[in-house]
Protein backbone atom coordinates (compact mmCIF):
# COMPACT_ATOMS: atom_id res chain seq x y z
CA UNK A 1 0.00 0.00 0.00
CA UNK A 2 1.35 3.20 -1.15
CA UNK A 3 0.79 6.49 1.01
CA UNK A 4 0.12 9.56 -1.27
CA UNK A 5 1.21 12.74 0.19
CA UNK A 6 -1.98 15.17 1.29
CA UNK A 7 -2.78 17.29 -1.52
CA UNK A 8 -2.88 20.53 -0.20
CA UNK A 9 -5.20 22.95 -1.35
CA UNK A 10 -5.26 26.91 -0.37
CA UNK A 11 -8.10 27.83 1.34
CA UNK A 12 -9.83 31.10 -0.62
CA UNK A 13 -9.45 34.14 1.49
CA UNK A 14 -12.29 36.62 0.91
CA UNK A 15 -11.20 39.82 0.75
CA UNK A 16 -14.22 41.95 3.08
CA UNK A 17 -13.97 45.45 1.91
CA UNK A 18 -12.10 48.13 3.43
CA UNK A 19 -13.92 51.26 4.50
CA UNK A 20 -12.20 54.39 4.20
CA UNK A 21 -12.08 58.26 4.06
CA UNK A 22 -12.02 60.20 1.16
CA UNK A 23 -12.69 63.66 -0.49
CA UNK A 24 -16.51 64.69 -0.95
CA UNK A 25 -18.55 67.87 -1.91
CA UNK A 26 -21.34 66.19 -0.81
CA UNK A 27 -23.08 68.34 1.91
CA UNK A 28 -20.86 71.23 1.19
CA UNK A 29 -22.74 74.65 2.00
CA UNK A 30 -24.81 73.14 5.49
CA UNK A 31 -22.24 74.45 7.52
CA UNK A 32 -21.71 78.40 7.11
CA UNK A 33 -17.69 77.37 7.68
CA UNK A 34 -17.45 74.59 4.55
CA UNK A 35 -15.16 74.34 2.38
CA UNK A 36 -13.79 71.98 -0.58
CA UNK A 37 -10.45 72.38 -2.08
CA UNK A 38 -9.61 68.68 -2.70
CA UNK A 39 -10.09 66.37 -5.41
CA UNK A 40 -13.38 64.57 -5.21
CA UNK A 41 -12.99 60.99 -4.02
CA UNK A 42 -9.25 61.23 -2.59
CA UNK A 43 -7.97 59.60 0.10
CA UNK A 44 -7.92 62.13 3.28
CA UNK A 45 -6.16 62.35 6.27
CA UNK A 46 -6.55 63.88 9.82
CA UNK A 47 -3.88 67.05 10.19
CA UNK A 48 -3.27 67.94 13.80
CA UNK A 49 -4.69 71.57 13.61
CA UNK A 50 -2.56 74.75 14.21
CA UNK A 51 -2.48 76.43 17.77
CA UNK A 52 -5.29 79.14 16.91
CA UNK A 53 -7.81 75.98 15.78
CA UNK A 54 -6.28 73.64 18.52
CA UNK A 55 -8.31 76.12 20.89
CA UNK A 56 -11.36 76.85 18.64
CA UNK A 57 -12.51 74.22 16.37
CA UNK A 58 -14.42 76.99 14.25
CA UNK A 59 -10.80 79.30 14.25
CA UNK A 60 -10.63 81.37 11.58
CA UNK A 61 -7.56 78.84 10.13
CA UNK A 62 -10.33 76.24 9.63
CA UNK A 63 -7.77 73.48 9.81
CA UNK A 64 -9.33 71.97 12.88
CA UNK A 65 -12.43 70.93 11.25
CA UNK A 66 -10.13 69.77 7.87
CA UNK A 67 -9.30 66.54 6.29
CA UNK A 68 -5.97 66.82 4.30
CA UNK A 69 -6.44 65.39 0.58
CA UNK A 70 -3.56 63.16 0.08
CA UNK A 71 -3.00 63.73 -3.74
CA UNK A 72 -3.72 67.80 -4.04
CA UNK A 73 -2.40 68.64 -0.52
CA UNK A 74 -5.49 70.71 0.09
CA UNK A 75 -7.95 70.23 2.34
CA UNK A 76 -12.02 69.96 2.92
CA UNK A 77 -14.27 69.71 5.60
CA UNK A 78 -16.93 66.73 4.28
CA UNK A 79 -15.40 63.39 4.03
CA UNK A 80 -17.35 60.75 3.17
CA UNK A 81 -16.67 56.81 4.56
CA UNK A 82 -16.53 54.36 1.42
CA UNK A 83 -16.11 51.05 0.73
CA UNK A 84 -13.00 50.24 -1.00
CA UNK A 85 -11.05 47.19 -3.18
CA UNK A 86 -7.55 49.00 -1.44
CA UNK A 87 -6.29 46.62 0.81
CA UNK A 88 -4.57 48.19 4.34
CA UNK A 89 -1.43 47.79 2.75
CA UNK A 90 -3.08 50.03 -0.62
CA UNK A 91 -3.62 52.60 1.90
CA UNK A 92 -0.26 52.69 3.64
CA UNK A 93 1.60 52.99 -0.10
CA UNK A 94 -0.85 55.70 -0.88
CA UNK A 95 -0.06 57.27 2.25
CA UNK A 96 3.56 56.88 2.31
CA UNK A 97 3.50 58.83 -1.56
CA UNK A 98 1.71 61.59 -0.16
CA UNK A 99 3.48 61.98 2.99
CA UNK A 100 6.60 62.30 0.44
CA UNK A 101 5.27 64.58 -1.53
CA UNK A 102 4.30 67.02 0.47
CA UNK A 103 7.80 66.84 3.01
CA UNK A 104 6.01 64.79 6.26
CA UNK A 105 7.68 61.66 7.86
CA UNK A 106 6.94 58.86 5.32
CA UNK A 107 7.34 56.85 8.63
CA UNK A 108 3.96 58.48 9.56
CA UNK A 109 2.46 56.61 6.98
CA UNK A 110 0.98 53.35 9.21
CA UNK A 111 -0.15 55.31 11.71
CA UNK A 112 -2.30 57.83 9.13
CA UNK A 113 -3.40 54.69 7.63
CA UNK A 114 -4.79 53.24 10.89
CA UNK A 115 -6.32 56.51 11.94
CA UNK A 116 -7.95 56.81 8.88
CA UNK A 117 -9.51 53.25 8.75
CA UNK A 118 -10.32 53.67 12.48
CA UNK A 119 -12.31 56.97 12.02
CA UNK A 120 -14.10 55.63 9.22
CA UNK A 121 -14.85 52.01 10.71
CA UNK A 122 -17.19 53.87 13.08
CA UNK A 123 -19.66 55.19 10.45
CA UNK A 124 -22.00 53.40 7.72
CA UNK A 125 -20.47 53.02 4.55
CA UNK A 126 -21.83 56.20 1.99
CA UNK A 127 -21.98 58.19 5.55
CA UNK A 128 -20.30 62.14 5.05
CA UNK A 129 -18.65 63.24 8.21
CA UNK A 130 -16.89 65.91 9.33
CA UNK A 131 -14.38 67.03 11.87
CA UNK A 132 -14.13 68.42 15.13
CA UNK A 133 -10.70 68.70 16.50
CA UNK A 134 -10.07 65.25 17.24
CA UNK A 135 -13.89 64.82 17.46
CA UNK A 136 -15.95 63.48 14.20
CA UNK A 137 -19.69 63.85 13.06
CA UNK A 138 -21.75 62.38 11.20
CA UNK A 139 -23.40 65.07 8.53
CA UNK A 140 -25.69 62.56 6.09
CA UNK A 141 -25.66 59.03 5.15
CA UNK A 142 -26.40 58.08 1.92
CA UNK A 143 -28.56 55.86 -0.10
CA UNK A 144 -26.35 54.77 -3.51
CA UNK A 145 -23.64 56.97 -3.00
CA UNK A 146 -23.61 60.82 -3.27
CA UNK A 147 -24.95 62.30 -6.40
Amino acid sequence: MSVHPRSVHPIPTVEVPVKILVATEFTQGMEPDDYHYCVEGELVWVQEPCTRDRDDARGSCGCGRAFAGAASHRATTTALVTESEMTRDDVVLAFQTSLSDGGWPVEWAEAVTDENLEIAAHFPAESVIGRRLDGFLLRAVTIGGPS
